[in-house]
């Protein structure tokens, strides 16, 4: 077994990237304080071709330079738009015939183990580390899909989240 140089990795540029993400697969980021967390998101969803990342509310928005430490460059290549309020942004996604997604422990979550995603535009919603996806988003979204937990803690981190997510959708759409 041989280690990959870079070159051999085959990476998209950033325009190639632009080309490719149009998969109507968003990332939304509800009140999410840590600028490390965003720009984790940012480097997930680059490797997933998310099509773009709303960061809204409290969520950092680049240029900054802790998002660009985590992102390593990805807040460039991932189109993304601050909006003030993630409740209105989910009435117009709805409009675009997104399926809203809340990654949320809540009555009657989707267990993420067991989930069949729906064709046609997703978005997934991620919250704040401590508070989670808002009420008001919840009451918008079509599911609350929760990820499995083992241990003593309540959440995972929401970068971590956001990863797992983007990770099992990918496996999903390739089987």
């Amino acid at each position: 077994m041989r280690k990959k140089s870079n070159e051999e990795l085959g990476r998209l540029n950033e325009n190639e990237y632009s080309d490719s993400a149009n998969r109507d697969l968003v990332v939304i980021a509800d009140n999410v304080r840590s600028m490390n967390n965003i720009g984790s998101m940012f480097r997930t969803s680059d490797a997933f071709l998310v099509s773009k990342i709303y960061l809204c509310g409290i969520s950092g928005t680049p240029p900054h330079r802790e998002i660009t430490k985590t992102a390593i460059g990805a807040e460039k290549s991932v189109p993304w738009e601050y909006r003030k309020s993630a409740t209105e942004l989910a009435d117009e996604l709805l409009k675009d015939n997104f399926t809203l997604i809340a990654i949320e422990q809540a009555d009657d979550a989707l267990n993420m183990m067991n989930v069949q995603y729906p064709e046609g535009p997703i978005a997934f919603i991620f919250g704040n580390e401590i508070d989670g996806v808002s009420q008001d988003v919840i009451n918008k979204c079509k599911y609350c899909m929760e990820i499995p937990q083992l241990g003593t803690k309540h959440s995972f981190n929401v970068s971590v989240s956001c990863g797992m997510v983007l990770w099992d959708y990918e496996k999903f759409r390739n089987n």
